[in-house]
């Protein structure tokens, strides 16, 4: 569906991207950080965790819309090297390993946080995470082992409950953007993650689009919902504009020191 991203760095406009690399554990992680280099100011910084394709041209798409927005953008690798793919089996495998050690999940996303604040452009205090599918899933465990960010953005990511330790009282507010014709998160699924959230005293809360399958903000994902993953324009669109109300909000009065 989405091709892989080509390491070497790019200019669109003042938007600049540019390969970074760092360790997670054993492994070595390529992503890449998109910023706008017209201004020198420190700025909030915002992980973009990939589908389960890996380190794509989407996600970098996403990350480049979020520096024109004026944020230090960071793809964070989730399986090392900046691998991606277009198989969906090798996707599927690749992503269920990390999803089944959620520890390696949690790991993994919290080396790429360190990263990204300590970009020049960062300003350490004011960060988020948000993620896609699979990255929707990491970002929630994110919030569910506290990493260090303001809020996590999940679009149309697994709700099931984690299993973090610190999950009990979650510290950094939470946006679900979910599609209500998702077959992996009907009822059952968000009224599970709602208790969960509750359960943690956590600010959160959720908006769920009609009509949208799995997949709805990226256009590759085709336009057949009965597959149950497609395209929704609207749904995208109106989730994007979610977040970036999200975003007004927590960075509010929120500065480096």
């Amino acid at each position: 569906m989405c091709a892989a991203v080509a390491v070497a760095g790019s200019v669109h406009g003042a938007v600049q991207t540019r390969p970074v690399e760092y360790k997670a554990g054993q492994i070595t992680c390529k992503g890449i950080v998109a910023v706008d280099t017209a201004t020198k100011e420190k700025r909030p910084g915002i992980l973009v965790v990939p589908e389960w394709w890996g380190v794509n041209d989407f996600a970098t798409s996403k990350a480049e819309e979020l520096a024109k927005m004026g944020y230090v953008a960071m793809v964070v690798d989730m399986y090392g090297d900046g691998k991606s793919t277009r198989d969906p089996k090798e996707a599927g495998e690749w992503s269920g390993a990390v999803k089944a050690d959620r520890p390696l999940m949690r790991a993994r996303a919290e080396a790429a946080l360190a990263q990204l604040k300590g970009q020049p452009e960062t300003d350490p205090a004011r960060t988020a995470a948000i993620g896609f599918c699979f990255g929707g899933t990491t970002v929630l465990e994110m919030a569910r082992d506290n990493a260090e960010v303001l809020g996590v953005v999940s679009f149309h990511g697994g709700l099931q409950p984690g299993n973090a330790p610190t999950a009990k009282e979650i510290k950094s507010k939470v946006l679900v953007l979910n599609g209500a014709a998702d077959p992996g998160s009907q009822p059952a699924v968000t009224g599970a993650l709602a208790r969960e959230l509750d359960d943690a005293k956590a600010d959160w809360y959720m908006v769920e689009y009609g009509h949208a399958v799995h997949g709805f903000m990226n256009p590759g994902a085709g336009t057949d919902p009965a597959k149950g993953v497609a395209y929704n324009e609207p749904a995208a669109r109106r989730a994007w504009a979610e977040m970036k109300t999200f975003f007004a909000e927590i960075f509010a009065g929120s500065k480096e020191q």
